[in-house]
């Protein structure tokens, strides 16, 4: 049987999430950094200091000392100190890292310290998180969540700035906490459909979500759904789509097949098993659903997922 838990645990958890902190940024002067578009999440903010983030096809934001920043999928950008300054490519400056940290200008004059980290996602379930996400979210230390944000940066600049035992582990863990309280936050900020985001702020929603997350096997109606969220079916589906993009029975089907990916993937369960830990009767019909939403049949999946692994790729 396959494990579920909560929908935003278990988004996460399909997404097999790998941080990367640092190098962190301390930096004096007149400065520019430049970084290319890369994949996925950055997060990242001010423990001091103040520094401009100017986004490709955005109005250039002014960073404060508590701000944090979060960037999914993002064009290219850049921090500088001022507007005009001359950006230099990233990936030049951050050869020099030493100790965890990049120095620009005098050290002895640094007036910003900026803490960065980059998480990347399992490719197959991936859009899970960055289909949903802008690519900017800034959350002000004067915001609802961001005192505690600001404090976790903290926490984590502390974290890189000492070779204590368990440094990468706790850094790691810190990264994902920040991550789930920036969603939360984004969640509060829009009023746009956000997936499974929505059942960070909507309790009737979100008893409907935990309740399929819960037992993802069960032969979920609307009928159903609706009564846990104590309301009629018409005004769940309307909610229900309103809030996550999608109808409740549509969402159903896209986290069973999420779920069926990672665990075709893994090579955890076969076809058979794998219909049934889904909800479906049947192997044909969970192959039906699986081929919709996906593409390719569950075995074509799976097997294209073993030719593609690094050790199958070592072993040929």
């Amino acid at each position: 049987m396959l494990g579920f838990r909560d929908p935003v645990a278990d988004a996460i958890g399909l997404l097999r999430p790998h941080t990367v902190i640092g190098p962190s940024l301390r930096a004096a002067g007149e400065w520019a950094v430049r970084f290319d578009p890369f994949l996925h999440v950055r997060i990242g903010g001010l423990v001091h200091g103040t520094c401009w983030l100017i986004l490709e096809g955005h109005e250039p934001m002014l960073l404060r000392e508590g701000d944090t920043f979060m960037l999914g999928n993002p064009p290219p950008y850049v921090l500088a100190s001022t507007l005009d300054a001359r950006p230099r490519p990233a990936e030049a400056v951050w050869v020099g890292a030493e100790d965890g940290f990049v120095r620009l200008g005098p050290e002895s004059e640094e007036d910003l310290y900026l803490c960065v980290g980059h998480i990347a996602f399992d490719d197959r379930n991936a859009a899970l998180l960055t289909d949903l996400l802008p690519p900017l979210v800034i959350v002000r230390v004067a915001d609802p969540h961001g005192r505690q944000l600001a404090q976790l940066i903290d926490l984590l600049a502390i974290e890189v700035g000492v070779a204590a035992a368990g440094g990468p582990l706790v850094q790691n863990h810190l990264a994902q906490i920040l991550l789930v309280h920036m969603l939360r936050a984004h969640a509060g900020q829009t009023d746009r459909p956000t997936g499974w985001l929505g059942a960070l702020n909507e309790d009737g929603i979100g008893a409907a979500l935990r309740a399929v997350h819960a037992d993802v096997a069960h032969s979920w109606s609307l009928k159903e759904l609706a009564e846990i969220s104590h309301m009629s079916r018409s005004t769940f589906a309307h909610a229900f789509k309103s809030h996550v993009g999608v109808p409740p029975l549509e969402y159903l089907i896209q986290w069973r097949m999420s779920l069926a990916r990672d665990a075709l993937a893994r090579d955890t369960l076969s076809i058979s098993e794998l219909a049934r830990a889904t909800g479906y009767l049947s192997e044909s019909a969970f192959s039906t659903a699986f081929r919709r939403v996906v593409g390719t049949s569950p075995a074509q999946f799976r097997n294209q997922t073993r030719q593609s692994s690094p050790s199958t790729a070592n072993e040929n």
